[in-house]
C-alpha cells in the first residue's frame, strides 16, 4: 500500500461498531449508546449533541445539520437536508438600502433559522432506537457540570475572543474573567443544560415553540432581527435523494443543492481524466492538478449552487461527463490558469462524525454553526447561540443564490459517502468551510487512485486555493513548494489547519472497520 510517509497514530481496527468524531467526549458518548444497543444514529445524536456543548466555536443547537445514511449494509443511500432558511421577512431590497453589498458574518442578518433541533427528531424517528432523553443525557451533563477544553478547541477559543466581546451575553458566557478558558479549564453552560432537558422531555416542539422559541425571537427582534414565532414553528428539515458521480468504479454520494456536495462531485469528474494514479501523492504534479480541478470547481458552485428550484443550470447538466470534459481543456499540466480571478473562498468551523453500527448502519452526520461561535449571537435565557450561515447568501438581485424569505443559503456542510458493488465502503467528511469539496476529492483520490493509507491520507499535508493565492499548511514539503512556484502558483502559508476529517472504511471481504480520525482536531476514533 502507497503512503505518504509521515509520523502520527495508526489507523483503528474493529469488527462490530466503530465512531470516528472531532471530540474524545463525542466519540466515548457514542460508543456508549452502541454498547447499550442503540443504531448508528443514536450514537450519531448522542455524538453531535455533545459536540454541541464541548465545541461551542464549531456548532451547537442553533446551527443546521444534514446526513446521508446507508441503512442495513445495503447500497441505497437516504439524504437529510437539515439547514434553516432565511425569515419570512428577510428582504433584499431592505438590505441594499441600507447600504449593505453583503451580509457581514457577525450579523443580524446573517441568523438563518436552526435546523439542527428538527434534524436530529426527524432522523431518530426513522433510524433510533433509545429514547431521545437516553441520547441527550450525556450533553446535558456537560453542559451543567462542566467540561475540560481541550486544546484544539482552546486555540479556536482565543481567536474568537474580539468577535465574542462585542455582545454582552456572549461575552458574559464564553469570556469568563474577561478572557477564554485556557486547554484544561472547566467550562459550564447552565442554561444550555436546561434547554436540552426541555428538548429531552418535549421533543423538537419544545424548542420551535413555546417559552424556549419565544426567548429566542425576543433576543433576535431586540438585535434588529425580523424572525418570529411563526418562522420557528414552521422550520422543517426534508429527507431528499442524494447526488451521485461514479469515480474508479465507485460512486460517490452527496445531499443535494442548496448543500455544496454537487462542488466535489464536479472535481471528481474533472480528476477522472488524468492518470493520477501514475502520480506520486502530494508531489507538486499532483497538487497542481488537484488545485487547478478545485479552482474550476469552486467557480462553477459559486455561479450555480443555491435551492434547487433556483438553480439557472440543472444537477445532471453539471454532472455530465461532457461538462467536465469541456471544463478539463482549461487545465495544463505545467502551467497554473490564469483567468479564474478571486473566488473569495475561506475556511469556517464545522463538527462532523461518522458511525457504523453492528448491524452495518452507516451514518455520515455533519452539524454547525458556520464561523467561529456563529454570529456571536446568544440568547441569555436558552444559552443558545445563533449560527451566521445568511452570510453565504448574495444581494445581486440576479444571482441566483439571492437572499429572499424563507429561502435556504447555498451550505458549506456535506456528509460523504461511497459504495461500491451495492455497499457502502466510505462513511467520511472533511471540515472546513469552503475547503471541505476539496477535501473530500484529495481523500477519494488518495485512496482510490494512489492506494494509501486511511489515516495517512488525512494526515498529509494540504492546499488550499482561495483564488489567485494558494494556501499551504507548514509540512508541505519544500520541494513541492518550489514544483508548485514553478508552475506559476503564488503561494502562501496557511495560519491556521486547513480543515479536519473523520472517516471510517468498511471492508466486507474482511468483516472489518477502519477508521482514521484528523490530527488537526482534538478528535478520535473508538471501535469494538
Amino acid at each position: 500500500m502507497r503512503d505518504f510517509h509521515f509520523p502520527g497514530r495508526s489507523a483503528v481496527h474493529a469488527m462490530e461498531a466503530m465512531v470516528a468524531t472531532s471530540h474524545p467526549l463525542a466519540t466515548e458518548a457514542a460508543m456508549q449508546v452502541l454498547r447499550e444497543g442503540g443504531s448508528a444514529m443514536d450514537a450519531a445524536i448522542a455524538g453531535s449533541a455533545v459536540m454541541a456543548v464541548v465545541e461551542p466555536q464549531m456548532t451547537g443547537i442553533g446551527g443546521d445539520c444534514f446526513a446521508l445514511v446507508t441503512p442495513n449494509g445495503g447500497g441505497d443511500v437516504i439524504a437529510f437536508n437539515g439547514s434553516g432558511r432565511a425569515p419570512a421577512a428577510a428582504s433584499v431590497d431592505r438590505l441594499r438600502e441600507e447600504g449593505f453589498t453583503d451580509i457581514p458574518v457577525d450579523s443580524i442578518h446573517a441568523v438563518t433559522l436552526p435546523g439542527a433541533i428538527d434534524g436530529w427528531f426527524r432522523l431518530h424517528g426513522r433510524f433510533g432506537r433509545l429514547d431521545m432523553a437516553r441520547l441527550l443525557k450525556p450533553a446535558i451533563g456537560y453542559a451543567r457540570n462542566g467540561y475540560p477544553v481541550h486544546a484544539r478547541v482552546a486555540r479556536d477559543w482565543r481567536k474568537a475572543r474580539a468577535h465574542l466581546a462585542k455582545r454582552d451575553a456572549a461575552r458574559a458566557l464564553f469570556l469568563p474573567d474577561g478572557t477564554s478558558p485556557a486547554e484544561g479549564m472547566i467550562h459550564r453552560q447552565e442554561r444550555l443544560a436546561e434547554t436540552l432537558e426541555i428538548i429531552a422531555a418535549k421533543g423538537s416542539r419544545g424548542f420551535y415553540e413555546g417559552p424556549v422559541a419565544e426567548a429566542m425571537v425576543r433576543t433576535l427582534q431586540a438585535q434588529g432581527g425580523v424572525h418570529t414565532a411563526t418562522d420557528f414553528a414552521g422550520v422543517a428539515g426534508d429527507f431528499v435523494t442524494p447526488i451521485s458521480t461514479d469515480y474508479r468504479g465507485r460512486t460517490v454520494h452527496q445531499v443535494p443543492p442548496n448543500n455544496q456536495g454537487l462542488t466535489a462531485l464536479m472535481m471528481l469528474n474533472l480528476m477522472e481524466g488524468f492518470d493520477l494514479s501514475a502520480l506520486t501523492p502530494g508531489n507538486a504534479e499532483a497538487l497542481h492538478l488537484e488545485i487547478e480541478t478545485a479552482r474550476l470547481a469552486y467557480a462553477m458552485r459559486d455561479r450555480h449552487i443555491t435551492e434547487l428550484g433556483d438553480m439557472k443550470a440543472s444537477v445532471e447538466q453539471i454532472l455530465s461527463k461532457s461538462w467536465a470534459d469541456e471544463l478539463r481543456t482549461r487545465i495544463t499540466p505545467d502551467r497554473a490558469m490564469t483567468d479564474i480571478g478571486p473566488l473569495g473562498l475561506r475556511t469556517s468551523d464545522t463538527v462532523y462524525m461518522t458511525v457504523v453500527d453492528r448491524d452495518m448502519n452507516a451514518v455520515s452526520f455533519i452539524n454547525s454553526i458556520f464561523d467561529s461561535f456563529g454570529s456571536g449571537i446568544l440568547c441569555p435565557e436558552t444559552g443558545v447561540l445563533f449560527q451566521n450561515r445568511g452570510h453565504s447568501f448574495s444581494l445581486d438581485p440576479d444571482h441566483p443564490n439571492v437572499l429572499a424569505p424563507g429561502k435556504r443559503p447555498m451550505h458549506t456542510i456535506m456528509p460523504g459517502m461511497v459504495t461500491e458493488q451495492g455497499k457502502p465502503v466510505l462513511s467520511f467528511g472533511v471540515m472546513g468551510g469552503d475547503y471541505q469539496p476539496l477535501g473530500q476529492a484529495r481523500v477519494i483520490s488518495n485512496l482510490f487512485d494512489h492506494g494509501c493509507d486511511l489515516q495517512g491520507v488525512l494526515d498529509a499535508p494540504r492546499v488550499f486555493p482561495l483564488g489567485d493565492v494558494v494556501e499551504v499548511e507548514r509540512s508541505v514539503p519544500a520541494e513541492v513548494l518550489r514544483g508548485l512556484a514553478g508552475k506559476g502558483h503564488t503561494l502562501r502559508l496557511a495560519e491556521d489547519p486547513l480543515g479536519g476529517a473523520q472517516a471510517i472504511r468498511i471492508d466486507h471481504a474482511r468483516g472489518t472497520l477502519i477508521g482514521a480520525s484528523d490530527p488537526r482536531k482534538d478528535g478520535c476514533v473508538a471501535g469494538y
